[in-house]
């Protein structure tokens, strides 16, 4: 037994005695049991006896804010310590600026000491009006002379110790009542994955000491247990009987708590960081103990840790130093269901909680503290105050109080209250439950209510108390309301729920928001619409009429990149590459989504440095391709129209394809430079430099790897599809700029394919080359069709064609030919049970490319019904030999000759532009060949002779001799002639 046990032994020494005498009945003799019973009791003296009073509270517990808003206007202490993260102390200031409840929240994006998988880190400390840290922080804030001095670790040490002990701090520990399978609302998600941080964790550890409790207490979770058998009795309590009774469970829950070695640790750290805290601030304000006021949980209240109170051991204990990480702090929204989903309660518990404050209140008559000017809070009251005011108007420090006596023996003998039936109350409850049923589709009557007065009045007797509990007209109204079907999207426990007071819904105020928060409202000021609302609105934007509202699109359209699914949806507009629409409409959610605005201005300032700074993370990230690196240039096209940023992730992704060596994103790639090279080419006087880099050097990589990716099994038909697409399609710009068409001829070449529907796909590539026909293409499909081991695979022959619409369309009346012969000349017993394996395979693998083939066969196919019996193929019609099609009839003439007197007018303007003064032929003089033209202008003839150094002289005047004859006849100048042209 401690010194500070014995010292106050006689206080206890009846209760220890007749633990005593319980263990040895119960257990026989002398064992553990009486260890632990004793124990408890040691804990509690410990204490009560404490110097510096000690508060012990539980999370969001009505009793511990009733009693916390009775001792503190009967104490009025000049020093509260409270167990809060002690950088969050800054941001309490501006809970009057919001509407609880809400959530303290300190967040850090980039990590500096943690592991890098960990990030983004938050933490969340959730404020509830019902809440005792409330009411410490409302009296200690609007209090004069008062201080608020937070004690408990911060948080980087909080993931600091985590990641000392091995463990990963992602929710708060405990099992939850919430059933696994059961979806989370919105409203359940508002914390996001931050760590929770509350005062007053009491939940026991020791799995098989809650489920006897739960057994023996005929409830069916924790929540309904702490309600009945703790909020109940101390509701009416005294100050010293709530102090005892709350650290006679805190050592219970903690003498019981199971070998979780790392757990144990940290709440014994974080003991000794709070007590050290503590003797810090007494030391250095020399302020009274006795003026002080310690709140914390009821588990570390009565902590066995040597630094316990002010006379424990000093200097044993060395706080860690902070990493490096940069931690932002602010206000997010909280609700009852968020803070029931991230610490485990029960659904509903909070809210119930929330309407047994408010009944407390009024029966009590206890005047509780809210900040002033707190947003949602009710006027204070002109009645006075029930604390009767010390003369001379100064507040009077009460004098060092005696220790309270033994109160806990009274209070464990006595035998429970029970109240009596609120029949008004019940009743009230069974006739608003049913109207809310029929409200969402139950065929609820009044018969209904009935059962449900009764059924409820019958559970509680079934659990031993008199006045049936929410939870008792809960189970009541699902047994007697919900059948067996929910024809609405809420059941009737949900309806218990909103009807007990509704998960409430916190709000952070325009003043307590970040300067990104704050100046997209500015920004979207002339839509004229109540943002900070949780209702879905509606914004119309004209900017035709009113060009002012430019920016507020702009603004939208960065909210819907940067904020969750359902912030800002558009309803009518759409934003691409050189597109801007004149006329728009959209959803907005910004006040249903406050948190993840909130969040946004951790990251900057505003949303344009936001998101460069989020395409910069995306492009240079350890796990960027060259796909994400062009969506990165895109978006800062679209939404920043930043060209200097858009320049610099291009050359950026130049480079990360160059080191890539698979093709998983090559079709995500050909769409991108697609989209970007039409976007420079019909907007910007020329292509940037990058484009043009990119598309030399995704040739020759894609030269590179087509053999090994049709050999690749990994590699799908899509993504060589891509590949050929890239190729063919870029290879203009790409030649122009100094590739070499015959790489890609020898990457072809060189491609040796075994999968069918890369043959298929390798076949048309030769097409676009020209080193296979159609014809030649069109014989081997039929020698496909012609063998019985083949027809099986024929499908995926025309998944390989279909995929070669993309780097080759003037394939696509080849493909409809190859399905039509399919159908046409394979019988039904062959046809049939390939046919799902056609339907399927061209679903999956090219539904993109179905529009295109299905537009072409309604170009070849007859529009009507009727038509189709006589219909004839067009590659079943004859063909004319390509001989017969290049010869010209002789009755034609030459059609270029033929126009130049058909439009004199024409020929008369160029002659005159030109200086020619010779006029027309006459019409019965023949046209001059080209050999009679040589003979009627010697000047020019000579003119060339010279250059090409002939001096052979003109033959005699005769008939023109034909070009062959000249050729003969002159073999100097015809080889001076092939020379030169040979050299241009």
């Amino acid at each position: 037994m401690s010194k500070t046990t014995q010292a106050h032994d006689s206080t206890f020494s009846a209760l220890r005695e007749q633990l005593q005498e319980a263990a040895a009945a119960f257990a026989g003799g002398p064992d553990a049991l009486e260890e632990i019973l004793l124990g408890m009791v040691d804990d509690v003296d410990r204490a009560v006896h404490e110097p510096l009073e000690i508060f012990p509270v539980c999370h969001h517990s009505p009793a511990s804010a009733l009693a916390m808003a009775r001792r503190l206007r009967e104490k009025q202490p000049k020093v509260v310590y409270l167990e809060l993260c002690e950088d969050m102390a800054p941001l309490l200031t501006e809970l009057r600026n919001c509407r609880l409840p809400v959530a303290v929240q300190a967040f850090a994006g980039d990590v500096d000491g943690f592991p890098r998988e960990w990030a983004p880190l938050s933490v969340v400390a959730p404020v509830t009006e019902a809440s005792a840290e409330y009411q410490a922080i409302a009296y200690a804030l609007d209090t004069p002379g008062v201080e608020l001095v937070l004690v408990d670790r911060s948080a980087d040490h909080v993931f600091q110790w985590d990641l000392r002990d091995g463990r990963t701090a992602r929710k708060a520990d405990g099992a939850p009542d919430t059933p696994a399978d059961k979806a989370p609302e919105a409203e359940a998600t508002l914390h996001g994955e931050a760590v929770g941080v509350e005062i007053g964790d009491l939940r026991p550890r020791f799995a098989e000491l809650e489920k006897h409790l739960l057994r023996h207490g005929k409830v069916r979770h924790w929540s309904e247990w702490w309600h009945q058998y703790v909020e109940v009795p101390l509701g009416t309590g005294d100050h010293d009987t709530y102090r005892q009774v709350m650290f006679l469970i805190g050592s219970l829950f903690r003498r019981l708590t199971p070998g979780d070695i790392g757990r144990l640790r940290v709440d014994e750290d974080r003991e000794r960081y709070m007590w050290t805290r503590i003797r810090e601030h007494l030391t250095a304000t020399g302020t009274d103990p006795e003026d002080c006021l310690y709140v914390c949980g009821a588990f570390h209240a009565v902590s066995r840790v040597e630094e316990f109170g002010l006379h424990g051991t000093t200097g044993t204990f060395r706080i860690p130093p902070r990493t490096g990480t940069t931690w932002q702090y602010g206000l997010i929204p909280s609700s009852h269901a968020a803070i029931e989903a991230q610490f485990g309660l029960a659904p509903g518990s909070v809210s119930i909680a929330a309407t047994e404050w408010a009944k407390a209140l009024r029966r009590t008559g206890v005047q509780p503290y809210r900040l002033t000017g707190q947003a949602g809070a009710k006027k204070p009251s002109a009645k006075k105050s029930l604390t009767p005011k010390p003369r001379g108007g100064q507040a009077a420090v009460p004098a060092q109080e005696p220790p309270a006596g033994d109160r806990l023996s009274g209070f464990l003998r006595r035998p429970p209250v029970l109240d009596a039936l609120d029949e008004a109350e019940l009743l009230g409850w069974s006739v608003d439950i049913v109207r809310a049923a029929r409200r969402n589709g139950y065929l609820a009557s009044t018969a209904d209510a009935i059962a449900v007065f009764e059924t409820s009045i019958l559970l509680a007797g079934m659990r031993d108390r008199a006045k049936p509990t929410p939870y008792d007209f809960q189970d009541a109204a699902v047994t007697c309301i919900e059948k067996d079907t929910v024809p609405g999207r809420r059941d009737v426990r949900r309806l218990v729920e909103i009807m007990m007071g509704g998960d409430r819904v916190g709000q952070v105020g325009y003043e307590a928001l970040p300067p990104l928060a704050r100046d997209v409202y500015d920004r979207l000021a002339p839509l004229g619409l109540k943002l900070q609302q949780r209702t879905v609105q509606r914004a119309l934007l004209d900017m035709a009429s009113r060009p002012e509202l430019r920016a507020c699109s702009d603004v939208l359209w960065l909210l819907r990149r940067l904020m969750p699914h359902g912030a800002a949806r558009p309803i009518m507009g759409e934003r691409r590459l050189g597109e801007r629409s004149i006329q728009e409409s959209w959803d907005l959610a910004l006040g249903k989504h406050q948190r993840a605005l909130i969040e946004l201005g951790y990251e900057g300032v505003s949303l344009e440095q936001v998101l460069e700074q989020r395409l910069r993370r995306e492009a240079y990230g350890p796990q960027a391709t060259a796909a994400t690196v062009l969506a990165a240039v895109e978006d800062a096209l679209l939404y920043l129209d930043n060209h200097r940023l858009a320049d610099e992730l291009g050359t950026h992704a130049l480079k990360v394809l160059a080191t890539e060596r698979s093709v998983d994103g090559a079709p995500e790639v050909l769409r991108r430079i697609r989209g970007l090279l039409t976007y420079y080419r019909t907007n910007e006087p020329a292509l940037p430099s990058w484009i043009e880099s990119f598309t030399k050097t995704g040739y020759a990589h894609y030269c590179t790897l087509l053999p090994v990716a049709f050999r690749d099994e990994d590699a799908t038909v899509g993504q060589v599809a891509a590949m050929l697409g890239f190729l063919f399609s870029m290879e203009g710009l790409a030649l122009s700029l100094g590739c070499d068409r015959a790489q890609l001829e020898l990457a072809v070449a060189q491609s040796h394919p075994e999968d069918p529907s890369k043959t298929a796909l390798l076949w048309a590539a030769q097409v676009q080359l020209g080193t296979l026909s159609r014809a030649e293409l069109r014989s081997r499909c039929d020698a496909l069709l012609d063998n019985p081991l083949v027809v099986p695979a024929y499908p995926r022959y025309l998944s390989g064609f279909v995929h070669a619409l993309e780097p080759v369309p003037g394939l696509a009346d080849m493909v409809v030919e190859a399905v039509s012969n399919a159908f046409g000349r394979l019988p039904d017993a062959v046809l049939l049970p390939w046919l799902p394996l056609l339907i399927t395979t061209l679903r999956s693998g090219a539904a993109e490319l179905a529009p295109l083939l299905i537009r072409e066969a309604g170009r070849l196919f007859p529009g009507r019904l009727a038509d189709l019996d006589a219909w004839v193929p067009p590659w079943r019609m004859p063909q004319t030999p390509p001989a017969a099609r290049r010869t010209r009839p002789a009755e034609h003439g030459r059609r270029g000759v033929a126009l130049l007197p058909a439009h004199p007018a024409t020929c008369d303007a160029v002659a005159e532009l030109l200086g020619c003064t010779q006029g027309w032929t006459q019409a019965d003089i023949p046209s001059p060949s080209g050999a009679g033209l040589l003979a009627a202008h010697p000047a020019t003839c000579d003119a060339v002779a010279d250059l090409l150094g002939c001096d052979t002289p003109w033959a005699a005047s005769g008939p023109s001799p034909s070009g062959a004859a000249l050729t003969a006849r002159h073999p100097a100048t015809a080889k001076a002639l092939a020379s030169l042209l040979a050299r241009t």
